[in-house]
């Protein structure tokens, strides 16, 4: 033992006065009875682990589990190994079992027969295809412009940006509209199909409104116009999983750089300057660095797509 206590410190001192001055006097002098010096040195063996205090815990008590009752609980556990406390408890009870919830759980943790949790099934993302050439998958979405932007003659406006991102070159067209809709949709993927120099195979968006009537109450087999334009240009259009952004990570993440990069810092007086402030940020964007690109900048690896095509 590393330590002693005082209740074995006090043990030995007993034991020593009954050793040189005998019993009777070491249960007067520390007021104790003799029968308890005697056990005391009947269990000394010479070392001070001997005196430690046993527990007092009783073997048995009048309403402790009868022997019935622990049989059913184990036969019970036995085929119901992944069932909780209280699920459990509810099948015990059907078949006359009568304790409490709290009874029962003493009894398990006694019997070491606690729940076995079934690990949780862990999510394993599907392999991601990362896009080979320009155009082969381009993300769509619409962010709103935070209204504390729209200040002046034009408070209270709505607006909206519409972005467009490359995956293979992450070259990026925005738009400002003042409406969020299938038509202003439509007149971004024309403006689109003119700024982007190469062929677009598809476009992701989410499944918003403006995009689709996929969870239309009515209208869910009606195509929009914005459906209708991408299929007359034979242009495939996916749908990302419902509730899921991430799927459309790389415009999701330049709206996120819009925020602390340009709306963080700029105010717009009307829908004009709004028009010629977000060309200037799209400017920006596509001439800068980014690491995904070897920190080559978009404007750079398109260039260097387009020179070998």
């Amino acid at each position: 033992m590393k330590s002693i206590t005082q209740d074995i410190k006090f043990r030995l001192s007993i034991l020593s006065f009954a050793e040189k001055f005998g019993v009777t006097k070491a249960a007067i002098k520390y007021r104790t009875n003799r029968q308890f010096i005697y056990r005391l040195k009947q269990r000394y063996d010479g070392s001070a682990q001997s005196l430690l205090p046993k527990s007092r815990r009783p073997h048995s008590h009048p309403n402790q589990h009868t022997d019935d009752e622990i049989t059913l609980i184990k036969n019970m556990r036995r085929r119901n190994r992944h069932d909780g406390l209280v699920v459990f408890w509810v099948k015990l009870r059907l078949r006359g079992y009568s304790r409490s919830v709290t009874a029962l759980y003493r009894c398990l943790k006694r019997l070491n027969l606690q729940v076995v949790k079934l690990p949780n099934p862990k999510y394993v993302p599907k392999p991601y295809k990362k896009a080979l050439f320009p155009g082969e998958k381009v993300q769509v979405d619409v962010k709103h412009v935070p209204s504390s932007c729209i200040v002046g003659d034009a408070a209270g406006q709505k607006m909206y940006q519409y972005t467009a991102i490359d995956e293979c070159t992450r070259f990026r067209y925005i738009a400002a509209f003042q409406e969020a809709n299938t038509y202003s949709s439509t007149v971004f993927l024309e403006q689109l199909r003119k700024r982007f120099k190469f062929q677009i195979h598809c476009v992701q968006t989410d499944n918003g409104f403006e995009f689709t009537n996929r969870f239309g109450n009515t209208k869910g087999d009606k195509k929009t116009l914005f459906e209708t334009s991408l299929a007359t240009f034979g242009i495939e259009h996916k749908k990302i999983r419902p509730y899921t952004p991430r799927h459309n990570g790389k415009v999701e993440r330049s709206h996120r750089k819009d925020n602390e990069q340009f709306y963080a810092k700029y105010k717009f007086y009307s829908f004009d300057d709004f028009q010629k402030q977000l060309a200037a940020h799209n400017r920006r964007y596509n001439a800068f660095p980014m690491r995904p690109l070897n920190w080559k900048s978009p404007k750079e690896v398109l260039h260097s797509f387009l020179s070998k095509m």
